[in-house]
Protein backbone atom coordinates (compact mmCIF):
# COMPACT_ATOMS: atom_id res chain seq x y z
CA UNK A 1 0.00 0.00 0.00
CA UNK A 2 1.35 3.65 -1.29
CA UNK A 3 2.05 6.25 1.91
CA UNK A 4 -0.94 8.29 0.00
CA UNK A 5 -3.62 5.17 0.27
CA UNK A 6 -2.47 4.72 3.84
CA UNK A 7 -2.78 8.74 4.55
CA UNK A 8 -6.54 8.53 3.28
CA UNK A 9 -7.01 5.37 5.32
CA UNK A 10 -6.08 6.75 8.40
CA UNK A 11 -7.69 9.55 7.80
CA UNK A 12 -10.87 7.96 6.72
CA UNK A 13 -11.08 6.39 9.92
CA UNK A 14 -10.41 9.48 12.11
CA UNK A 15 -13.59 10.96 9.90
CA UNK A 16 -15.13 7.64 11.00
CA UNK A 17 -14.89 8.10 14.46
CA UNK A 18 -15.55 12.07 14.77
CA UNK A 19 -18.72 11.33 12.84
CA UNK A 20 -19.74 7.95 15.77
CA UNK A 21 -22.72 8.69 18.30
CA UNK A 22 -20.82 8.64 21.33
CA UNK A 23 -22.66 5.81 23.73
CA UNK A 24 -23.13 7.06 27.42
CA UNK A 25 -20.19 5.17 28.61
CA UNK A 26 -18.04 7.22 26.64
CA UNK A 27 -17.50 4.39 23.64
CA UNK A 28 -19.12 4.85 19.95
CA UNK A 29 -22.49 3.80 20.37
CA UNK A 30 -23.06 0.25 18.03
CA UNK A 31 -26.02 -1.75 17.10
CA UNK A 32 -25.46 -5.59 18.48
CA UNK A 33 -26.84 -8.32 16.24
CA UNK A 34 -29.99 -9.81 16.06
CA UNK A 35 -29.09 -13.46 18.06
CA UNK A 36 -29.44 -16.56 15.91
CA UNK A 37 -32.04 -18.68 17.04
CA UNK A 38 -31.06 -21.70 18.64
CA UNK A 39 -31.64 -25.20 17.66
CA UNK A 40 -31.89 -26.92 20.96
CA UNK A 41 -31.77 -26.24 24.73
CA UNK A 42 -29.67 -26.19 27.63
CA UNK A 43 -27.36 -26.40 29.24
CA UNK A 44 -28.24 -23.37 30.97
CA UNK A 45 -25.53 -20.44 31.46
CA UNK A 46 -26.30 -19.34 35.27
CA UNK A 47 -25.82 -15.80 36.29
CA UNK A 48 -26.43 -14.07 39.70
CA UNK A 49 -27.56 -10.84 39.67
CA UNK A 50 -25.24 -9.14 42.67
CA UNK A 51 -25.26 -6.06 44.65
CA UNK A 52 -25.21 -5.75 48.24
CA UNK A 53 -27.05 -2.36 47.93
CA UNK A 54 -30.48 -2.49 47.96
CA UNK A 55 -32.61 -0.52 45.70
CA UNK A 56 -29.75 -0.16 42.23
CA UNK A 57 -32.44 -2.29 39.88
CA UNK A 58 -31.65 -5.88 40.33
CA UNK A 59 -35.12 -7.55 40.66
CA UNK A 60 -36.06 -4.91 37.44
CA UNK A 61 -33.03 -6.04 35.47
CA UNK A 62 -33.63 -9.75 36.41
CA UNK A 63 -37.35 -9.54 34.82
CA UNK A 64 -36.53 -7.39 32.27
CA UNK A 65 -33.17 -8.70 30.97
CA UNK A 66 -35.41 -12.25 31.21
CA UNK A 67 -37.89 -11.52 28.99
CA UNK A 68 -36.04 -9.85 26.53
CA UNK A 69 -33.57 -12.88 26.43
CA UNK A 70 -37.00 -14.78 25.62
CA UNK A 71 -37.90 -12.72 23.00
CA UNK A 72 -35.21 -13.67 21.00
CA UNK A 73 -36.20 -17.69 21.44
CA UNK A 74 -33.84 -18.55 25.14
CA UNK A 75 -35.81 -20.71 27.60
CA UNK A 76 -35.06 -18.90 31.12
CA UNK A 77 -35.25 -19.74 34.96
CA UNK A 78 -35.58 -17.13 37.59
CA UNK A 79 -34.32 -18.16 40.50
CA UNK A 80 -35.89 -15.66 43.49
CA UNK A 81 -33.17 -15.67 45.83
CA UNK A 82 -34.51 -12.92 48.49
CA UNK A 83 -36.69 -13.84 51.43
CA UNK A 84 -38.45 -10.36 50.30
CA UNK A 85 -39.92 -12.27 47.38
CA UNK A 86 -40.16 -8.98 45.28
CA UNK A 87 -39.30 -11.00 41.95
CA UNK A 88 -42.16 -13.40 42.66
CA UNK A 89 -44.30 -10.49 43.11
CA UNK A 90 -43.19 -8.79 40.41
CA UNK A 91 -44.08 -11.34 37.66
CA UNK A 92 -47.48 -11.46 39.49
CA UNK A 93 -47.23 -14.35 42.06
CA UNK A 94 -48.21 -14.23 45.64
CA UNK A 95 -45.07 -15.82 47.24
CA UNK A 96 -46.97 -15.63 50.34
CA UNK A 97 -49.52 -18.10 49.39
CA UNK A 98 -47.04 -21.13 48.33
CA UNK A 99 -46.20 -24.36 49.66
CA UNK A 100 -43.46 -24.68 47.80
CA UNK A 101 -40.33 -22.55 47.14
CA UNK A 102 -36.77 -21.93 46.97
CA UNK A 103 -36.07 -22.22 50.26
CA UNK A 104 -37.76 -26.14 50.11
CA UNK A 105 -35.50 -26.92 47.33
CA UNK A 106 -32.45 -26.16 49.57
CA UNK A 107 -33.84 -27.27 53.01
CA UNK A 108 -35.43 -30.44 52.02
CA UNK A 109 -33.64 -33.17 49.73
CA UNK A 110 -37.12 -35.12 48.98
CA UNK A 111 -38.47 -31.81 47.19
CA UNK A 112 -37.94 -32.01 43.34
CA UNK A 113 -36.81 -28.65 42.53
CA UNK A 114 -39.43 -28.77 39.18
CA UNK A 115 -42.06 -29.54 41.73
CA UNK A 116 -41.55 -25.74 43.29
CA UNK A 117 -41.15 -23.83 39.15
CA UNK A 118 -43.92 -22.09 38.32
CA UNK A 119 -44.87 -20.87 34.55
CA UNK A 120 -44.81 -17.28 34.23
CA UNK A 121 -47.00 -15.12 32.04
CA UNK A 122 -44.20 -14.47 29.72
CA UNK A 123 -43.72 -17.31 27.56
CA UNK A 124 -40.31 -19.16 27.79
CA UNK A 125 -39.91 -17.90 31.47
CA UNK A 126 -40.17 -19.63 34.34
CA UNK A 127 -39.84 -18.95 38.32
CA UNK A 128 -38.44 -20.52 40.92
CA UNK A 129 -40.24 -18.60 43.93
CA UNK A 130 -39.36 -17.92 47.23
CA UNK A 131 -40.97 -16.25 49.86
CA UNK A 132 -39.95 -14.99 53.84
CA UNK A 133 -38.86 -18.49 54.66
CA UNK A 134 -36.09 -18.51 52.99
CA UNK A 135 -34.43 -15.46 55.25
CA UNK A 136 -34.17 -19.09 57.79
CA UNK A 137 -32.19 -20.96 55.45
CA UNK A 138 -29.26 -18.66 55.96
CA UNK A 139 -29.32 -19.78 59.39
CA UNK A 140 -30.04 -23.19 59.12
CA UNK A 141 -27.51 -24.09 56.11
CA UNK A 142 -24.48 -23.12 58.55
CA UNK A 143 -24.22 -26.68 59.95
CA UNK A 144 -25.16 -28.14 56.20
CA UNK A 145 -21.96 -30.11 54.91
CA UNK A 146 -20.76 -28.26 52.03
CA UNK A 147 -23.48 -25.40 52.68
CA UNK A 148 -21.97 -22.66 49.91
CA UNK A 149 -22.77 -25.65 47.30
CA UNK A 150 -26.77 -26.44 47.71
CA UNK A 151 -28.16 -24.35 45.36
CA UNK A 152 -25.65 -25.41 42.48
CA UNK A 153 -26.88 -29.01 43.27
CA UNK A 154 -30.45 -27.85 42.97
CA UNK A 155 -30.09 -26.19 39.96
CA UNK A 156 -28.03 -29.06 38.42
CA UNK A 157 -31.30 -30.94 38.30
CA UNK A 158 -32.70 -28.65 35.73
CA UNK A 159 -29.44 -27.29 33.62
CA UNK A 160 -30.57 -28.79 30.44
CA UNK A 161 -34.11 -27.47 31.10
CA UNK A 162 -32.68 -23.70 29.77
CA UNK A 163 -30.24 -21.94 28.13
CA UNK A 164 -29.88 -19.36 30.96
CA UNK A 165 -30.56 -19.01 34.70
CA UNK A 166 -30.51 -15.53 36.48
CA UNK A 167 -30.67 -15.49 40.18
CA UNK A 168 -31.84 -12.22 41.73
CA UNK A 169 -30.31 -11.86 44.99
CA UNK A 170 -30.69 -10.11 48.54
CA UNK A 171 -28.73 -7.15 48.92
CA UNK A 172 -26.53 -9.03 51.11
CA UNK A 173 -23.17 -10.60 50.82
CA UNK A 174 -24.25 -13.39 53.32
CA UNK A 175 -24.34 -17.15 53.12
CA UNK A 176 -27.56 -17.26 50.36
CA UNK A 177 -25.34 -14.87 48.04
CA UNK A 178 -22.44 -17.40 48.20
CA UNK A 179 -24.50 -19.75 47.54
CA UNK A 180 -25.55 -17.79 44.34
CA UNK A 181 -21.77 -17.02 43.61
CA UNK A 182 -20.51 -21.12 43.82
CA UNK A 183 -24.01 -21.87 41.18
CA UNK A 184 -23.06 -19.02 39.35
CA UNK A 185 -21.16 -19.11 36.04
CA UNK A 186 -21.14 -15.40 35.64
CA UNK A 187 -22.20 -12.19 37.55
CA UNK A 188 -24.06 -8.77 36.18
CA UNK A 189 -23.49 -6.04 39.12
CA UNK A 190 -26.24 -3.51 38.35
CA UNK A 191 -25.60 -0.46 39.75
CA UNK A 192 -27.21 3.10 40.42
CA UNK A 193 -25.69 6.22 38.68
CA UNK A 194 -25.21 7.93 42.26
CA UNK A 195 -21.38 8.15 43.85
CA UNK A 196 -23.06 5.80 47.14
CA UNK A 197 -23.70 2.81 45.19
CA UNK A 198 -19.87 3.07 44.25
CA UNK A 199 -18.50 2.85 47.45
CA UNK A 200 -20.09 -0.77 48.50
CA UNK A 201 -18.59 -2.32 44.96
CA UNK A 202 -15.44 -2.78 45.59
CA UNK A 203 -16.35 -5.16 48.67
CA UNK A 204 -18.49 -7.36 46.34
CA UNK A 205 -15.62 -7.28 43.71
CA UNK A 206 -13.14 -8.88 47.02
CA UNK A 207 -16.41 -11.16 47.58
CA UNK A 208 -16.49 -12.54 43.91
CA UNK A 209 -12.77 -12.91 44.30
CA UNK A 210 -13.22 -14.93 47.35
CA UNK A 211 -15.46 -17.00 45.74
CA UNK A 212 -13.48 -18.09 42.55
CA UNK A 213 -10.44 -18.08 44.59
CA UNK A 214 -12.08 -20.99 47.05
CA UNK A 215 -15.24 -22.74 45.83
CA UNK A 216 -16.04 -21.43 41.51
CA UNK A 217 -13.21 -20.97 39.79
CA UNK A 218 -15.08 -20.96 36.67
CA UNK A 219 -16.94 -17.49 37.91
CA UNK A 220 -16.60 -14.12 36.40
CA UNK A 221 -17.88 -10.80 36.06
CA UNK A 222 -20.32 -10.35 32.78
CA UNK A 223 -20.57 -6.77 33.41
CA UNK A 224 -21.30 -3.87 35.53
CA UNK A 225 -25.05 -2.44 34.34
CA UNK A 226 -25.48 1.07 35.37
CA UNK A 227 -28.89 1.85 35.68
CA UNK A 228 -31.36 4.81 36.29
CA UNK A 229 -28.60 6.96 34.61
CA UNK A 230 -30.47 10.51 34.21
CA UNK A 231 -27.73 12.12 31.30
CA UNK A 232 -29.42 15.40 31.95
CA UNK A 233 -27.25 15.48 35.47
CA UNK A 234 -23.57 15.89 35.87
CA UNK A 235 -23.46 13.59 38.81
CA UNK A 236 -24.96 10.26 36.72
CA UNK A 237 -22.24 11.40 33.83
CA UNK A 238 -19.22 10.96 36.34
CA UNK A 239 -19.88 7.99 38.12
CA UNK A 240 -20.31 6.46 34.64
CA UNK A 241 -17.20 7.83 34.14
CA UNK A 242 -15.82 6.70 37.24
CA UNK A 243 -17.63 3.15 36.78
CA UNK A 244 -15.85 2.75 33.00
CA UNK A 245 -12.60 4.37 34.66
CA UNK A 246 -12.25 0.91 37.15
CA UNK A 247 -13.68 -1.59 35.06
CA UNK A 248 -13.38 -1.01 31.13
CA UNK A 249 -14.88 -2.76 29.02
CA UNK A 250 -16.66 -4.38 31.75
CA UNK A 251 -19.06 -2.05 31.75
CA UNK A 252 -22.17 -2.85 29.31
CA UNK A 253 -22.29 -0.14 26.87
CA UNK A 254 -26.33 -0.57 27.27
CA UNK A 255 -27.53 1.89 29.99
CA UNK A 256 -30.90 1.82 31.59
CA UNK A 257 -32.33 5.37 31.81
CA UNK A 258 -34.35 6.42 34.41
CA UNK A 259 -38.21 6.05 34.17
CA UNK A 260 -41.50 5.91 35.90
CA UNK A 261 -42.62 3.19 33.51
CA UNK A 262 -40.55 0.71 34.99
CA UNK A 263 -42.67 1.16 37.95
CA UNK A 264 -45.97 1.18 36.27
CA UNK A 265 -44.87 -2.24 34.75
CA UNK A 266 -44.33 -3.53 38.02
CA UNK A 267 -47.67 -2.56 39.29
CA UNK A 268 -49.07 -4.54 36.16
CA UNK A 269 -46.64 -7.45 37.22
CA UNK A 270 -45.50 -7.38 33.36
CA UNK A 271 -41.89 -6.87 31.80
CA UNK A 272 -41.42 -3.71 30.49
CA UNK A 273 -41.38 -5.14 27.26
CA UNK A 274 -44.70 -6.36 26.94
CA UNK A 275 -46.08 -3.70 29.30
CA UNK A 276 -44.75 -0.79 26.98
CA UNK A 277 -43.26 -2.85 23.99
CA UNK A 278 -41.95 0.53 22.43
CA UNK A 279 -40.89 2.11 25.28
CA UNK A 280 -36.98 2.81 24.78
CA UNK A 281 -36.71 0.76 28.52
CA UNK A 282 -37.81 -1.70 26.65
CA UNK A 283 -36.02 -1.32 23.78
CA UNK A 284 -32.17 -1.04 26.41
CA UNK A 285 -33.06 -4.28 27.91
CA UNK A 286 -33.57 -5.91 24.38
CA UNK A 287 -29.87 -4.39 23.41
CA UNK A 288 -28.75 -5.48 26.87
CA UNK A 289 -29.94 -8.96 25.79
CA UNK A 290 -28.02 -8.99 22.10
CA UNK A 291 -24.96 -7.20 24.26
CA UNK A 292 -24.91 -10.53 26.70
CA UNK A 293 -25.36 -13.12 24.21
CA UNK A 294 -22.17 -11.58 21.82
CA UNK A 295 -19.93 -11.07 24.59
CA UNK A 296 -21.09 -14.65 25.37
CA UNK A 297 -22.33 -14.28 28.53
CA UNK A 298 -25.47 -16.26 27.19
CA UNK A 299 -25.93 -18.66 24.56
Amino acid sequence: MSSEQGSATLEGTELDLEDAVMGPTGRPHREFPEPAPLSSHGPARVIAMVNQKGGVGKTTSTINLAAALAEYGRRVLLVDFDPQGALSAGLGINPHELDLTVYNVLMDRKVDIRDAIHQTGVENVDLLPANIDLSAAEVQLVNEVAREQVLDRALKKVEDDYDVVLIDCQPSLGLLTVNALTAAHGVIIPLICEFFALRAVALLVETIDKVQDRLNPRLQVDGVLATMYDARTLHSREVIARLVEAFGEKVFETVIKRSIKFADATVAAEPITSYAGNHIGADAYRRLAKELISRGGAP
